[in-house]
């Protein structure tokens, strides 16, 4: 049986990046195996936002792969999003990794998908996971009317994904950038 999580949502405003994750981890389709979490943490002495969605144990082999890829390239965000995915598309084990990522440092805001893209997102929102539609629709309408800061916008979106989305839960962490 398969572990996974979760839902994270990125909201970009006022020259802040705000990355919002829930804590569930669930374990097949009935059980909750743990709610209280982290899948968005700083990494890069604190200079990288990283938020995962997908398979635990997949969403943590990625993260420190980029972490790594971070390091081989100074901290060049876009530089090292798309090594990562070139490497995940190519590589005949990461391949098989099923896991996306959302990733900021101050000027940038990616999502690198599991099939080895990497997306800037249009309108300063994004989200993965199992309920990231629910929180991606909440963050565009908090953004559009509201003056809310981005963490209290992605906090917001991430309860409300929450109250909708059986595999997501308000045990929320947030982290800013």
């Amino acid at each position: 049986m398969e572990m996974r999580g979760t839902t994270i949502c990125a909201v970009r405003r006022g020259g802040t990046i705000a990355i919002a994750g829930d804590g569930q981890i669930t374990m097949g389709e009935s059980v909750i195996l743990k709610g209280t979490a982290r899948k968005v943490k700083r990494i890069f002495d604190g200079k990288v936002i990283l938020g995962f969605a997908g398979s635990v144990s997949d969403a943590m082999t990625l993260s420190e792969k980029f972490e790594k890829m971070l390091q081989k390239y100074s901290g060049n965000l876009m530089r090292s999003a798309v090594e990562l995915a070139q490497l995940w598309r190519n590589d005949k084990v990461a391949r098989k990794l099923e896991a996306m990522m959302i990733v900021a440092d101050r000027e940038n805001l990616l999502l690198v998908s599991g099939s080895g893209e990497v997306i800037d997102p249009d309108g300063d929102v994004c989200a993965i996971g199992s309920g990231g539609n629910y929180a991606l629709a909440a963050a565009r309408a908090l953004v559009r009317e509201t003056d809310l800061p981005a963490a209290e916008i992605a906090r917001k979106a991430l309860t409300i994904a929450s109250e909708l989305c059986v595999f997501t839960n308000d045990s929320i962490t947030v982290e800013e950038i």
